[in-house]
């Protein structure tokens, strides 16, 4: 169920500016050319000086209005930053997407404490840090909070366990915040975006432990059904938005059936988080820029789904009930006329 902030009040997405970090690869780089397609002045963060650099000339060619800031979401003044250069060029901006994030893959016991601190610099203190720099400017003049968790952020993942603990610190957070504001009756509206896999480069972006190469268990959906997801709740206020129904699905059976499900979830994700390949990416992203540019990651086949129904119905429900009211009629109507 979402809740709709009837106080907030938020512009068309072609009046807007926003600003994505982690927008080199992945979920931000799709959002980033969603949201610029569809009218959007975008401000693109990163650590990739170089992915940014040629992103943004590729925008810019295509006559769409964009700049890059070379940050790390760890730094609070890098922060800092985007929010001045954001100000600078466009004069404000009236929507922020906290997706920068990392992941290790590996048994708790076996990571380094060093590598479990830097996974939620990036994923906890930099979605702090970053929401809190939005939203002195946010508060000012309305707008959008959009942070990224995770089906983690509901249940654990088991080989990515401290990735699910700093998603599920990411919701716990968001949450009290929206509280909070809604207290206050400050005009944002704060969204937790929860996908499931999704096939981008994440799993080589990660630092690796395993012998094996990791891979995304299926179902795995497309970036760009995150982005639409995104741009959908920068321009209509959504508590919570759930990309594909296999991260609603989970995060029901996980509150219904939570013994059930940590058990099915010790033995799919352990197994299909593996893939028949031996180890090729061990470093990942976590302390350097990886090879950015792609929204992609190399899956394919039945278990890479092209679009999420689902998703796309919960964000339109007026619309689905009166589809699903139409077609109950139609299958009346022709009942009746077959008796």
């Amino acid at each position: 169920m979402w809740w709709v902030m009837s106080s907030v009040s938020l512009k068309p997405l072609n009046e807007q500016v926003m600003v994505i970090t982690g927008a080199s690869s992945g979920i931000g780089l799709a959002t980033a050319r969603e949201a610029a397609h569809r009218g959007a002045k975008v401000v693109l963060a990163s650590r990739n000086e170089q992915a940014l650099s040629q992103i943004v000339s590729e925008l810019k060619s295509e006559g769409l209005e964009a700049i890059h800031v070379v940050a790390d979401v760890s730094n609070r003044d890098d922060l800092e930053l985007i929010a001045e250069r954001a100000i600078d060029n466009f004069g404000c901006f009236d929507t922020w997407v906290n997706n920068a994030a990392v992941s290790i893959y590996g048994k708790l016991e076996e990571v380094d404490e060093e590598d479990h601190r830097r996974l939620f610099e990036v994923n906890f203190w930099g979605m702090v840090n970053g929401s809190l720099v939005a939203l002195r400017h946010l508060k000012q003049h309305g707008g959008a909070l959009i942070n990224l968790g995770s089906v983690a952020s509901d249940l654990a993942i088991p080989l990515q366990g401290m990735y699910s603990a700093s998603k599920h610190a990411v919701k716990a957070f968001t949450d009290a915040l929206r509280m909070e504001l809604q207290e206050e009756n400050a005009p944002v509206s704060v969204t937790l975006i929860k996908p499931t896999s999704i096939n981008t480069p994440f799993p080589q972006h990660a630092k690796n432990y395993m012998e094996e190469e990791p891979k995304l268990p299926p179902p795995v959906y497309p970036p760009e059904e995150v982005a639409r997801a995104i741009c959908y709740a920068a321009a209509h206020p959504k508590r919570d938005i759930y990309i594909g129904s296999a991260a609603k699905l989970m995060s029901a059976s996980s509150k219904i059936a939570p013994r059930t499900t940590d058990r099915i979830n010790q033995k799919v994700f352990t197994k299909e988080q593996k893939s028949d390949q031996p180890a090729r990416h061990y470093e990942g992203s976590l302390y350097a820029p990886g090879d950015d540019g792609s929204m992609h990651g190399n899956l394919h086949g039945s278990f890479a789904r092209s679009s999420s129904v689902y998703t796309r119905a919960s964000l339109h429900p007026f619309l689905t009930g009166a589809m699903i009211i139409t077609g109950g009629i139609g299958l009346i109507t022709a009942l009746e006329k077959k008796r």
